[in-house]
């Protein structure tokens, strides 16, 4: 025990000395490779002596495998051994062989070694590989660190003897295929997997094993000698690779533990171990994280990774299985070959630049072409330098660009095709400076390069059939546009003034203005396209924060667009913007805000001026209908529309309407009919649930006397039953009652409609029947994202523009009760709620309501008020 706690002590000092040495190379990646050799050479030294100091006789063999057996361990790794057997010995039939391995493996864990350990002989070894292209590629990657040399050599031979290079490639590329679909095939996640994720280090590894496999290097330097690769594009792998070792194995040390993920928490701290620290960028006092900088060279990284790798495993591809078809000219530049782009000589780009973005109209307009070949990478690749301001300006290559632009089909394929090869950022230059930009606003979850993309796609599919079921409304309007390219444009330059400083709308919109100028675009068309990026936000916020039942609110939004042409387009954009921001940001009601803004807004463009009063009547009639269609008595309706006045009809629409008066109706009707009786009692409370039509969540609608503290305990049921509330429409009558409409969600339905719908009505009506103190609000924990990009809560509350109302908006992290805490400092003022509309972007809450009450009127309350509720977020 003496002994191995003496190696253990030496292998923990000597492993310490060697993490420090990663630890202070700084940026530099020059000696990270031989740092994680040194580490494998002292894990090779401490097992030698511990496979000495077990006694096994000389035909056994220790050997490392997996990524120890490539010869390098990073800090928290594990050390993959094999114990491989001569034939005939069975640790099951010999107890003493079976104890020394025991005790073997326990030493390894006493002296600190992290074992991950396999026993077998070689025809096992064998076996097993060829069921198990995991097990086949650990073993393909196996060194002797002790015992039997011959032993390991015949292993070597005979796992080569079965080993099919065609077969391992085919099984290898289906496996890179589904990784990179589990990280959405994208390097540009917010929280990319410097290992396994696109472009990560799995991607290098890809390619040695299977030109290893192969037998075609097993080196990059192997891989330039064989014609793989060319002597450039060795160096740029080796740099690369270099980076993202040194990420990993500092992610190691900093997390203390096997980390491969560049998590939030982690981002900060990895990037100033490379000397990264927040400063001022750009020249416009804006602070740069050290983390985005971090984060922009990883991206950078992950994108050359990324082509470097399709490329070497489309080469290895064509030497193992040579192509039969012969190329098929598309003209005298580019040759058609299995359904791959293919130049027609390596020179090409350096002879014609003109032929580069010619290459990607091609894709565009040729029907069958599923990609670029190998060689047409290849030559992208080198052909960046070429991409200068010349080029840029070059008629010829502005010409070409629009037309890829208007091109009818094929614009995000193509797009994407141009990211992923550098090609799209060389040439439209305003756009390489958003590749790779993280957004630190919990609302994205992806870099401002993808989520331009992404808005693109969404904008594409309105013009597809196959998707018309996804945006019905959107696809619609979408079939009688007539010019696509004009909304590609924009989606392409919304954004792309992100991290400069100031507006990004104003500055995008100088931008587009300057391309559409360079680019010959007609002035009727550029201004389209410069007021979509000028106002891309504008119909979101009014959609999501304003009272959309107030005329005066559509009549700006209309004055602001001006035509039903502008409207169209910039609803179409905002869809698409959404929904492009993050899986978990649109939602139904989302949508339905958006459409109801689109709706009321065309009818004023229309010449329809607002006119509340007809507004009303046109909704009565319909929802009239509405109850005839459910057998409804003879004006049943009457008892309850007598107490509702105007605002309650300009705030809902009919079905809503239709369906509160069948709820409600007969209930005061029979108040009505008993009261001044003995037997009179008045109603105390009626709750209603129903799932909602817009598709998503519960409709809730409650009816009871109206007191201050009404808004805050129907939150506080919503709080305590774990559902969060999307829209609150809150309404009092001319008799003294509430009647509020809300949407909530849960992520329990639709599978339990029943019971929460049995349960939303008994519980909640039992609530407010039994009154009672408020309940303590819940206290959430917040997550990862939003502990490592903390938004601090803003409060703003001001009169609305006819000085009757007050808006109040606010903006904080989200969490669990964060609602109800507003709520609460609302009803301890008495302040009445009229509306509340709660829009979740992302991981940041952006509230708005309209409140009403005496204590407003005092500058002294308000502030009062304004202070509770930034402590009541920042709790």
């Amino acid at each position: 025990m003496a002994e191995v706690q003496t190696l253990r002590a030496r292998y923990q000092e000597q492993k310490s000395l060697l993490l420090q040495n990663v630890r202070d190379s700084g940026a530099s990646t020059r000696g990270v490779h031989s740092a994680l050799q040194n580490l494998s050479n002292l894990a090779d030294q401490t097992l030698r002596t511990l496979w000495a100091e077990a006694g096994f006789t000389p035909s056994f063999a220790l050997v490392a495998v997996g990524g120890f057996g490539r010869g390098e361990l990073f800090p928290y790794s594990d050390v993959d051994v094999l114990l491989m057997l001569p034939e005939g010995v069975s640790p099951e039939h010999d107890e003493d062989l079976r104890s020394r391995i025991e005790g073997f493996i326990g030493s390894c864990w006493d002296t600190g070694l992290e074992i991950g350990s396999s026993v077998r002989n070689v025809a096992e070894c064998v076996a097993e590989s060829a069921k198990d292209v995991t097990v086949q590629t650990s073993l393909l990657e196996s060194r002797l660190i002790a015992g039997d040399a011959r032993l390991f050599a015949d292993f070597q031979r005979r796992f080569a003897e079965t080993l099919d290079p065609k077969a391992f490639f085919v099984a290898k590329t289906l496996e890179l295929r589904q990784r990179h679909t589990k990280f959405e095939n994208t390097p540009y996640s917010l929280e990319p997997n410097c290992k396994e994720s696109p472009g990560g280090l799995r991607d290098l590894q890809a390619i040695l094993w299977v030109a290893k496999a192969a037998r075609l290097g097993n080196s990059w330097d192997d891989l330039v000698r064989t014609g793989l690769a060319t002597p450039f594009e060795a160096r740029q792998i080796k740099r690369n690779e270099s980076l993202l070792t040194l990420i990993r194995a500092r992610l190691h040390l900093i997390a203390r533990r096997r980390e491969d993920r560049l998590v939030f928490d982690l981002q900060t701290a990895v990037a100033e171990s490379f000397g990264y620290t927040s400063e001022s960028s750009d020249g416009v006092g804006l602070p740069a994280r050290a983390s985005e900088s971090l984060m922009r060279r990883y991206y950078w990284a992950a994108k050359a990774v990324t082509q470097l790798n399709q490329i070497l495993l489309l080469n290895i591809e064509e030497r193992l299985n040579p192509s039969t078809h012969a190329p098929r000219p598309i003209n005298e530049r580019f040759n058609e070959k299995a359904g791959m782009i293919d130049v027609a000589s390596d020179d090409l780009y350096h002879r014609h630049p003109h032929a580069i973005l010619e290459t990607f109209l091609l894709y565009e307009t040729n029907v069958g072409l599923r990609g670029l070949s190998a060689r047409t990478l290849r030559a992208l690749y080198n052909a960046r330098g070429l991409m200068d301001a010349k080029f840029r300006s070059d008629p010829v290559n502005r010409d070409t660009f629009r037309r890829i632009l208007q091109q009818p089909v094929g614009i995000t394929h193509a797009m994407r095709l141009m990211n992923e090869t550098s090609v799209l950022g060389r040439y439209l230059w305003v756009f390489r400076k958003i590749v790779g930009q993280m957004q630190h606003d919990l609302f994205h979850v992806y870099t401002v390069d993808q989520h331009i993309l992404m808005v693109l796609r969404n904008m594409r599919r309105f013009f597809m059939a196959e998707h018309a079921h996804e945006y019905p409304s959107c696809s619609q309007l979408a079939a009688g546009w007539d010019k696509p390219w004009i909304l590609y444009t924009a989606a392409l330059f919304h954004d792309i003034a992100k991290g400069r400083g100031g507006d990004h709308s104003e500055l995008g919109a100088k931008d587009v203005r300057r391309f559409c100028a360079q680019h010959g675009i007609e002035r009727e068309d550029a201004q389209l396209i410069e007021f979509l990026v000028i106002e891309h936000l504008t119909m979101s916020r009014i959609a999501q924060k304003a009272d959309l039942s107030n005329p005066d609110v559509i009549a700006d939004f209309a004055k602001r667009v001006g035509n039903e042409r502008y409207l169209t387009a910039l609803y179409l954009l905002t869809v698409a913007d959404i929904r492009g921001t993050s899986p978990k940001v649109w939602n139904a009601w989302k949508g339905k805000l958006l459409e109801d803004l689109y709706r009321y807004t065309i009818r004023v463009l229309g010449g329809r001026a607002p006119d509340p009063d007809a507004e009303v009547e046109g909704r009565k009639r319909d929802a009239l209908v509405l109850l005839a269609l459910h057998a409804e008595p003879f004006e049943s309706q009457k008892a309850l529309w007598d107490t509702l006045d105007v605002g309650y009809f300009m705030r809902h629409d009919a079905s809503d309407i239709a369906w509160h008066t069948r709820q409600l109706s007969r209930h005061i009707a029979l108040a009505r009919n008993l009261a001044g009786t003995p037997n009179a009692k008045p109603i105390q409370a009626i709750v209603r649930a129903r799932l909602s039509p817009v598709g998503e969540g519960l409709q809730v609608m409650v009816y009871t006397p109206d007191q201050p503290d009404l808004f805050a305990r129907i939150c506080g049921f919503f709080d305590q039953a774990g559902f969060s509330i999307v829209d609150a429409k809150v309404h009092t009558t001319t008799n003294g009652y509430a009647l509020d409409t809300f949407q909530v969600v849960t992520s329990m339905l639709p599978e339990h409609y029943r019971e929460l719908t049995s349960m939303v009505e008994t519980d909640l009506d039992r609530t407010l029947v039994q009154q009672g103190p408020l309940p303590s609000p819940s206290r959430g924990r917040v997550s990862r994202r939003v502990k490592s990009f903390p938004i601090a809560p803003r409060v703003d509350l001001r009169p609305d523009e006819k000085a009757q109302r007050w808006l109040l908006t606010i903006s904080a992290s989200d969490r669990l009760g964060l609602l109800y805490m507003v709520a609460r400092v609302l009803a301890k003022y008495h302040l009445s709620v009229q509306l509340a509309k709660v829009s979740t972007l992302g991981e940041r809450v952006e509230d708005s309501f309209l409140i009403q009450g005496a204590e407003l009127q005092y500058n002294r309350k308000r502030i009062e008020i304004e202070t509770e509720l930034i402590q009541a977020l920042a709790a």
